[in-house]
């Protein structure tokens, strides 16, 4: 495993669905990087399964990852649901298909090479990396429109 890396990721949508776009936060000692990037018609969880698994496949090798999120729905599913919906073949509780399963499985994929720490952190609270990733996350749904 390499060093740690700091890692914050949100998401954004303009109308639930709509544009939306997701913003990274990568911090590893001195050095930081940001991505970003949009879908013309999407999801706002969507947008924070996607900064998630852009966040970490970023990453070029094993990473020790202190991942933070203000989406309890991205942090919930996958340190509390994840493991019920692989059991049930990725069905629900109620036996329904989990939405955005392609993503979860994505993500799946990506936390599977790295040693991942989860962390909520409050959105819109004055978090400078928090609130970072939610300007790129903007400039992502933004530059959309400018395409």
């Amino acid at each position: 495993m390499s060093g740690r890396v700091i890692l914050y990721t949100d998401g954004a949508c303009k109308g639930n669905p709509g544009p939306g776009g997701w913003g990274v936060v990568l911090r590893y000692g001195d050095a930081c990087k940001t991505l970003h990037g949009g879908e013309a018609e999407t999801t706002n969880n969507r947008m924070e399964l996607m900064a998630a698994i852009r966040g970490l496949s970023a990453l070029k090798r094993a990473c020790e990852v202190e991942l933070y999120t203000d989406s309890q729905y991205v942090r919930k599913g996958i340190t509390e649901w994840m493991k019920g919906w692989k059991r049930n073949g990725w069905k629900t509780a109620a036996k329904k298909p989990v939405k955005n399963e392609d993503l979860w499985r994505a993500l799946d994929d990506e936390v599977a090479r790295h040693q991942v720490n989860w962390h909520w952190v409050k959105g819109h609270s004055g978090n400078p990396d928090n609130e970072l990733a939610d300007e790129l996350a903007n400039r992502g749904v933004s530059e959309l429109s400018r395409a």
